[in-house]
């Protein structure tokens, strides 16, 4: 217990109370957005929460995420958020207009060249948040995605989408 004491007492405030600062604020962001009203009482229930939940979840995190650059990865958050707005807009196309026999739906092998489990992570929840397409598996050996299409005409252009607009972007991002 005394070498773990040592450890605890070299970090600073910061570090033992924000662990995670980003992912602190993002749990707040979170709790805000679901209680769908402001509140100082709501903000104050957030912040504790978010201040607990990365304390007691700080041993399962042997390390932050290395991110090469941050710039890149806002910018990304971008491009989802937009990707997420336009295919919502084009699923409810299809459910509305188009009659279920004539969607391609398939199943498309996506071969990965990430290779960090954070970056593949991102790229997974990536395409599950993207209304049309959800990750399913991923191999064994971490080197390709299986990932359901709700409608892919043409999967090889399905895949260099996907390469071209998120696996791209993220291998820029994480090392």
């Amino acid at each position: 217990m005394g070498a773990r004491h040592d450890k605890l007492d070299r970090r600073s405030f910061t570090e033992r109370w924000l662990p995670h600062p980003l992912m602190t604020a993002v749990l707040v962001l979170l709790w805000m957005l679901l209680l769908n009203s402001f509140s100082l009482g709501g903000l104050l229930v957030g912040v504790v929460l978010a201040v607990v939940i990365t304390r007691v979840t700080s041993n399962f995190w042997p390390q932050r995420p290395p991110v090469k650059s941050w710039s890149k990865a806002f910018a990304y958050l971008g491009v989802v958020a937009w990707d997420v707005v336009v295919a919502n807009l084009q699923v409810t196309r299809l459910i509305l207009f188009r009659p279920v026999e004539s969607l391609a739906t398939r199943w498309v092998v996506l071969p990965l060249q990430l290779r960090s489990p954070e970056a593949i992570t991102v790229l997974a929840g990536t395409i599950t948040m993207t209304p049309g397409t959800v990750s399913c598996d991923l191999s064994a050996d971490g080197r390709s995605l299986l990932v359901h299409c709700l409608d892919a005409p043409d999967a090889e252009d399905t895949v260099r989408q996907m390469k071209e607009r998120y696996e791209d972007r993220l291998k820029e991002i994480f090392p």
